[in-house]
């Protein structure tokens, strides 16, 4: 039988630069609270960060699963994380940002009283511009972060994943969390514990704001 945990923590990657995932990796790994485990779906990566992934998980393996597919996107492999989870708690971390000390066990204390919470995060930038991202509902239209809803910033009890499974596409975070809110209590807190490189050029943001000015 297999050991329950208190906390899973999901992490998709897609050939993300090996320093960003040890980055991310190690962010988890040094939480001031330690009953969780880390679950790495690689979606199809190419084999230049391979070997260097393989080898630090090796070490770690008391603490992480690794789980490899081909391409299918960020949703379907959360989602294939949920499936292989075994924690009462479910969160996320993209594979390029990256946890303080003190975010899972604040998480945890947020949410005692609902089902689902996300938070507003600590956002790295290299411009005021990078704060602003397209609204879901008109991409011609920016948005605040802290009006949004980030991926990384989820956290909620094991059911709410299991019944609201992510959707492809762009905003698939936001359109989670609209779906459980019919669901589920869910809130939103400021706990700016989550490190969020918006600086990130390739990130589907970037491409899409880069879309919209090309457009006007």
């Amino acid at each position: 039988m297999l050991k329950k945990v208190k906390i899973s923590v999901l992490m998709a990657l897609y050939n993300t630069d090996f320093s960003h995932i040890k980055r991310a990796i190690d962010s988890v790994l040094q939480q001031d609270f330690n009953d969780f485990e880390l679950i790495i779906i690689d979606d199809g990566s190419n084999d230049s960060n391979r070997k260097s992934l393989l080898k630090y998980v090796e070490k770690h393996e008391n603490k992480i699963i690794y789980i490899r597919h081909s391409n299918r996107g960020q949703s379907a492999s959360i989602n294939r994380g949920v499936l292989n989870s075994v924690g009462e708690f479910i969160t996320i971390i993209d594979s390029d940002d990256e946890y303080k000390p003190q975010h899972l066990s604040s998480c945890l204390q947020e949410i005692e009283n609902v089902d689902l919470i996300c938070s507003t995060t600590e956002t790295i930038v290299g411009s005021i511009e990078d704060y602003f991202v397209p609204d879901k509902n008109d991409h011609t239209k920016l948005i605040h972060l802290d009006d949004g809803i980030l991926f990384g910033t989820l956290f909620g009890r094991k059911k709410v994943f299991e019944i609201i499974k992510f959707k492809n596409g762009f905003a698939a975070d936001a359109d989670f969390y609209e779906r459980a809110k019919k669901q589920f209590l869910v809130k939103k807190v400021n706990l700016r514990t989550y490190i969020y490189y918006r600086n990130m050029p390739n990130s589907i943001c970037s491409t899409l704001k880069k879309q919209i000015s090309n457009v006007n």
